[in-house]
């Protein structure tokens, strides 16, 4: 039977007017039956009808009384987000980070797990990052039933096959959800990290109220993510976005000689080379991470910052500029520890080179997603399909 038949049959308003409870309670929090009643526009008698189903069912449940003056204290209520939980996790080259997400939105802590090369697997990874939220969180295991994992690759769900992740020695290319669902009894979902923090920034970030824009996400590796009008475009297999494997033209030689991709233009050892050749000093044949942390620092503050945007920003306007002739976004994000450490200095002097040097006039912006936003991406997927299945349990109760 469809929506359009049910419409106006108790069972419809019954969900309706669940629905709309449960919407106010995950957006103010504690409420009493009064003030549901006041904020939905229900009488008093719908009302106490609704709290006492959604109750019954176990989906609200009594917090604690609120003074009503001179009559008696009334019972506020809040929604049980204790019976289903998830787990958000970043799983990144060197740690894995991961968080207890519920269905209204809690701060949970967020744990750390190093990992250990020659040891790894898809399984280990997910299953101690799971152990690991759980214990920071006080929460029973058994209350996880989803769990949302960044991955820095490309992820196609029709055929379960993970590409371009050579930075996650021990994850296997095949069947990597199938296998991850059976070793933890959960409902896993994959996604690239970039896609994840470009849901962050549409959620709260500078890119609230854009009709459409470009994430290009400067790290230990490269990613591109592209919002239209909300939506993300992932490509036919998921592989949209992997933008350091973009070959540079023969302009990029007057940069780098060497430089075959983007990664080689803008990636971290470019980072490093460039902060060193400014410093004056000599940047190791071998860089590591810690040279690359040290390289953002000059990128953040002292002396040498506006040497290193000033070379930096003409060859990020390189690896833009295919985005612009392709999608001609509103607008474009520079995220990413180089993102970050260049802020809106950085942004500035890419948009410049890009009006000065194209045809195209895009706003390019710093992100202003702060703290961790693949992890913040990953954990807004996670509370909406939370959401999502208490509004389920609802039309479920409607009708029986």
């Amino acid at each position: 039977m469809s929506d359009r038949t049910l419409r106006g049959t108790p069972s419809w308003l019954r969900s309706t007017n669940d629905r709309t409870a449960l919407e106010l309670l995950l957006e103010h929090g504690e409420l009493t039956r009064l003030r549901l009643g006041e904020l939905s526009g229900l009488s008093k008698p719908t009302a106490s009808q609704m709290v006492q189903r959604l109750e019954t069912a176990g989906l609200i449940h009594t917090v604690g009384t609120v003074s009503a003056g001179r009559g008696p204290s009334a019972a506020s209520y809040a929604v049980r987000t204790d019976r289903t939980l998830g787990v958000a996790i970043d799983v990144t080259p060197t740690l894995i980070r991961s968080v207890i997400v519920d269905a209204s939105g809690t701060e949970y802590p967020i744990t750390i797990t190093p990992t250990v090369d020659g040891e790894r697997s898809a399984v280990a990874d997910i299953v101690e990052a799971i152990a690991a939220a759980t214990t920071a969180a006080d929460i029973d295991p058994a209350t996880v039933r989803l769990v949302n994992v960044a991955v820095q690759g490309s992820y196609d769900a029709d055929t379960d096959e993970l590409a371009f992740a050579e930075s996650m020695p021990g994850w296997q290319s095949e069947g990597i959800r199938a296998v991850l669902e059976a070793a933890t009894g959960r409902i896993v979902h994959l996604d690239n990290d970039v896609n994840l923090a470009a849901i962050a920034e549409r959620a709260t970030g500078v890119c609230a109220d854009a009709a459409s824009f470009a994430l290009l996400w400067m790290g230990d590796g490269l990613g591109l993510a592209v919002d239209l009008a909300g939506t993300l475009h992932r490509g036919a297999s998921g592989g949209a976005g992997e933008i350091g494997y973009l070959p540079v033209t023969r302009e990029a030689s007057a940069f780098d000689p060497a430089a075959d991709d983007l990664q080689d233009l803008i990636g971290p050892d470019a980072v490093t080379r460039i902060a060193h050749r400014t410093t004056g000093s000599a940047a190791p044949e071998a860089i590591t991470p810690a040279d690359y942390e040290a390289a953002l620092e000059l990128l953040t503050s002292g002396p040498a910052r506006e040497a290193i945007i000033a070379e930096l920003a003409p060859r990020i306007a390189m690896g833009i500029v295919p985005v612009l002739a392709l999608l001609d976004p509103q607008r474009v994000v520079l995220g990413g520890p180089t993102g970050a450490a260049g802020g809106d200095a950085l942004a500035h002097a890419v948009g410049e080179h890009i009006v000065r040097s194209t045809r195209w006039r895009p706003r390019v912006v710093a992100s202003s997603v702060e703290r961790l936003p693949v992890l913040h991406g990953a954990r807004d997927v996670l509370i909406g399909e939370l959401r999502a299945r208490l509004f389920d349990e609802v039309d479920r109760i409607a009708v029986a």
